[in-house]
């Protein structure tokens, strides 16, 4: 439900391509863009049957990935669902991507230009209210250059602006539901027992009416601490320190997750070697959430698997392989 319009091209443009034919069960939080994006198709000229929409909740979703002519599926979501969705087609010959959750991590060493290093760290875990994928939900900061990076940090999120997302100068807009903002809540309140240092900006004045949320971290996040295992999906930032690269990486691998990480460093042999070493599908360097139509995108571990984009995402929607 967080870019239904995107994760819906994803799935149905190799799909097509490699001369399918499509179901769309969008999340019953995000329906209405999806059937929108029907009404295009049709618009330009799409025969009909080619691409279907089917809306619903998970009784839906369900029937769709267990009914016999369903040949591929693709999902985008939790990771407890998509494990739900693995079990359900284990043994039928279907094939299966699972595009799933994150927690990702931001390593700033202490040669990085730190203030580009903080820029793209509040874009990779606020952006979208933190309701990615892939967002950057840890970071971890080379420890001599900890302290004024997280000065600039919480600096730059006192500047941030919560409001309508429909206005074109919000930073951060409404989270996806009640619900979901009851969760994050909760999840904060955690990280507050287990001995994180709490900020959030002060001066953030919030919207008297709808689900909204000051962006906030915690630093000296332990390893172990829920903040830092599980994800939260919102506008929630863990960060801890390191000394050596080594340690650097064993704390970004220390998750069951495996989709993005970003390094932040001005020498080139040191990218390289971090990378090369780090279990994630996406590596960004000095940058984050940069996609490229030809690379393929996707995920180690509880991220799911399978590619999504470039050649490897057509794969999947062959019999033949070219």
């Amino acid at each position: 439900w967080n870019f239904p319009l995107l994760m819906a091209a994803w799935k149905i443009a190799p799909a097509l391509a490699c001369g399918n034919t499509v179901v769309l069960k969008p999340a019953e939080q995000t329906p209405l863009a999806a059937l929108k994006l029907v009404e295009i198709f049709e618009a330009a000229g799409l025969p009909e049957g080619v691409v279907n929409i089917v809306t619903g909740a998970g009784a839906t979703g369900a029937a769709l990935t267990a009914h016999p002519l369903v040949r591929k599926i693709a999902f985008t979501g939790s990771t407890d669902v998509g494990k739900i969705i693995a079990r359900s087609v284990a043994g039928s010959g279907k094939k299966l991507t699972l595009e799933l959750g994150g927690k990702s991590a931001h390593l700033i060493f202490a040669d990085a230009a730190l203030d580009q290093a903080v820029e793209g760290v509040v874009s990779g875990i606020f952006f979208n209210q933190g309701h990615v994928c892939c967002a950057g939900s840890r970071l971890l900061v080379e420890e001599s250059v900890a302290a004024r990076v997280l000065d600039k940090l919480k600096a730059r999120m006192r500047k941030l602006r919560v409001g309508n997302p429909l206005d074109k100068n919000t930073d951060i807009g409404a989270i996806n539901s009640s619900a979901e903002l009851d969760k994050i809540r909760r999840l904060i309140e955690t990280g507050k027992r287990e001995g994180g240092r709490y900020f959030e900006p002060e001066n953030i004045t919030l919207p008297n009416t709808g689900n909204f949320l000051r962006p906030c971290l915690f630093s000296d996040v332990a390893q172990a601490d829920t903040l830092c295992r599980v994800e939260v999906f919102g506008p929630v930032l863990a960060v801890s320190t390191f000394r050596t690269p080594a340690e650097a990486i064993a704390k970004a691998n220390d998750t069951p997750y495996g989709l993005a990480a970003g390094i932040w460093s001005e020498k080139g042999s040191k990218v390289h070697a971090v990378a090369a070493q780090l279990k994630a599908g996406v590596v960004w360097a000095n940058t984050y959430h940069k996609f490229d139509p030809a690379s393929p995108f996707g995920g180690y571990g509880e991220s799911g698997y399978g590619r999504e984009g470039g050649r490897h995402g057509l794969l999947p929607y062959l019999e033949v392989q070219p």
